[in-house]
């Protein structure tokens, strides 16, 4: 059985720029016998949530197609209980059961969890839980047997990432500040655990590697950021390697692999069996820590040099503040993440190796601009929807990246 489940939303006064007519997938699972996908249809017209078979043919066809009361803004699907909980524009939660040959879809609760539009909902089985958040900046949980809300925190920015440890019972949240906070979730309270600063943008897609003990976090700051949660040094190394937005994140446990998306619709591949660097912390100084001429806010050295101040720069390499001059080169670095060329100091550049340029991550185009990726790693399925109304499934290995194996026009 292949299944493909999507929604469609209904939503007043779009402006340029807005979400009008884009499909998101928002999560896809699968096994031996079944084929989940799960994907948003952010329509001006309808509200709906669609069912998607795939029959013998190769060609989908809906076996559902429920209305809903509102818009549809998130959804997450648990395959073991077929609970599907879909958060929507006003605020709440609507849980469904499938039936098992997934042509019925019984309504079992509704959760009042937000004020303001649901963000991110997430159903945790091992707990009885379902997390969500809003952009009415409050993080719920909720009781999956009674309905009841356990607890509440108030964050900082609307969030819109959110992972969640079972082990732990630790909740990581990525909000729009660029700010990561962790917390400790109890059965009705929860404690601040630390907060994490890297992004100058806001936090646009997080991944959790429960064995590892890392976080991935993206950002519309075009970088990623690998916070290694289980060493407890602090450590966080950076990657560079999108031209635009960072729209999703996915891992790759077998191969360890990172997979990240940009909204141009690049797709890279990460090797993170590497041993990578952290990127330095930019130095200050008043003068070029190279040739000691002085910067242009420096006017004591420029006044008794009598020489024009100039502008400061860093390399990437060592964190110096340098010069121009100092640093016309340019070079990869892709053990401290920067797999595109970034300004180095003339020393740094000499003690660059070939080997040391070796890429650790392939780039690929997805061919449409992704607004959401999800990746399978039991079978190697990789899933997008784009702008375009479109869903694609690649096969991906260790070593290849094939073509389209389905497309599906879900408009």
């Amino acid at each position: 059985i292949f299944l493909l489940i999507t929604f469609q939303r209904f939503s007043m006064g779009f402006r340029s720029g807005d979400w009008a007519g884009h499909d998101r997938v928002l999560i896809w699972w699968s096994s031996v016998h079944t084929l989940i996908y799960l994907a948003v249809c952010l329509h001006l017209t309808r509200r709906t949530i669609r069912i998607w078979l795939k029959r013998d043919s190769g060609q989908y066809w809906p076996s559902i197609y429920h209305t809903m009361s509102a818009s549809c803004s998130c959804m997450s699907f648990n395959p073991e209980t077929r609970r599907l909980s879909v958060g929507m524009e006003n605020g709440t939660i609507s849980e469904f059961i499938l039936s098992e040959d997934y042509n019925k879809m019984t309504p079992e609760r509704t959760y009042e969890a937000h004020q303001g539009k649901v963000t991110v909902v997430l159903f945790v089985l091992e707990m009885e839980w379902v997390l969500s958040t809003g952009q009415d900046k409050n993080l719920t949980w909720h009781c999956s047997e009674s309905g009841t809300q356990l607890g509440l925190y108030r964050t900082i920015a609307w969030v819109s990432g959110l992972q969640f440890d079972v082990e732990t019972r630790h909740a990581f949240v990525g909000d729009h500040s660029g700010q990561v906070t962790i917390l400790k979730l109890e059965q009705d309270s929860c404690s601040l655990v630390t907060t994490f600063k890297g992004h100058t943008g806001n936090v646009t897609a997080l991944c959790w590697d429960p064995a590892q003990r890392v976080l991935f976090s993206g950002s519309s700051d075009h970088s990623i950021i690998m916070w290694d949660i289980g060493g407890r040094k602090g450590t966080a190394i950076e990657l560079q390697g999108h031209n635009d937005k960072v729209q999703g994140l996915c891992y790759a446990p077998h191969t360890r692999q990172l997979i990240s998306c940009s909204s141009d619709g690049g797709i890279v591949i990460w090797n993170m069996d590497v041993t990578r660097q952290e990127t330095p912390e930019w130095l200050d100084s008043d003068s070029c820590q190279k040739c000691e001429q002085p910067f242009f806010w420096n006017f004591k050295q420029m006044w008794d040099s009598k020489k024009i101040g100039l502008r400061q720069h860093h390399c990437r390499k060592c964190g110096q503040a340098v010069c121009g001059k100092c640093s016309a080169k340019r070079s990869t670095i892709p053990l401290m993440g920067f797999e595109f060329e970034v300004r180095v100091c003339d020393s740094c550049h000499e003690s660059i190796t070939e080997e040391d340029r070796a890429p650790t991550a392939t780039f690929h185009d997805s061919k449409h601009s992704i607004v959401y990726m999800h990746y399978e790693p039991t079978t190697g399925w990789l899933l997008t929807s784009g702008a375009d109304k479109v869903v694609k499934v690649r096969q991906t290995r260790p070593d290849t990246f094939t073509k389209c194996t389905w497309v599906v026009n879900i408009s």
